[in-house]
């Protein structure tokens, strides 16, 4: 843990295109992360505390951000998740003061870290796991996530005025087309401008999800013409 920070990088991606919306950014992946969502391609990154096998510590990273300021134009902290992380505000400060815009991945799970943070994001992207409710987000986490709190950090970022995005991972095994129209329904309501559907590619573990089921959801005729209808930006990641 670095001393000064209080945060633990598990790892960094130092120049990324695809992270950061119209910023080419360096990512720093934070170890540590409270839920245990089945189709999560960082699991090395779940266990809170854990020292990770990267030598990455904060002061290392903004050293290298200081030679890389002619070339990077954001960072952002991801995860895990960032929120665990009590020292993050002190974090995405210091990199402010180096003249970076700052991005958050974030599932939301902590919306009292979020809300002291926030004003100084310059994007946030929300992964919305499931339908809101109650019994649907702990099928999806493991059994832990408060979706109450989600729905507090969702709200903090439309009342905000920080740019941000919601997306969700459409896992075949976790979730169907009605869950994905439900979602959508709520976030529509809610007042989310921009929303986009990942294709979930099956972790090490699956062994049974094909590509095809994948590729079906979320490219569903009907239900993408109804998600362009229901947003001012909407897109498939694949």
């Amino acid at each position: 843990m670095d001393e000064n920070y209080s945060i633990i990088i598990g790892d960094v991606e130092q120049f990324s295109i695809v992270d950061f919306p119209d910023k080419i950014a360096a990512v720093a992946f934070l170890q540590g992360c409270p839920w245990r969502c089945p189709f999560c391609y960082n699991t090395s990154l779940q266990k809170i505390g854990a020292q990770p096998e990267s030598d990455w510590t904060f002061e290392k990273f903004l050293a290298f951000l200081k030679k890389r300021r002619n070339v990077l134009d954001g960072v952002v902290f991801s995860g895990g998740e960032p929120l665990v992380h009590n020292g993050l505000y002190e974090a995405v400060s210091a990199v402010k003061d180096l003249g970076y815009a700052v991005g958050l991945h974030t599932g939301g799970y902590r919306p009292d870290a979020l809300l002291k943070v926030l004003p100084l994001l310059d994007w946030v992207g929300l992964d919305i796991k499931a339908p809101l409710e109650k019994e649907r987000y702990k099928q999806i986490t493991g059994g832990i996530a408060d979706v109450q709190k989600v729905q507090e950090s969702l709200e903090l970022l439309i009342q905000s005025g920080v740019h941000f995005e919601c997306r969700t991972t459409c896992d075949p095994r976790m979730l169907s087309k009605e869950d994905i129209y439900q979602i959508a329904e709520t976030l529509q309501k809610a007042g989310v401008k921009k929303y986009y559907i990942q294709k979930y590619r099956p972790v090490p573990t699956d062994k049974s999800t094909t590509d095809s089921m994948c590729t079906d959801l979320v490219e569903d005729a009907e239900l993408n013409a109804y998600l362009k209808k229901s947003f001012k930006v909407f897109e498939v990641r694949k």
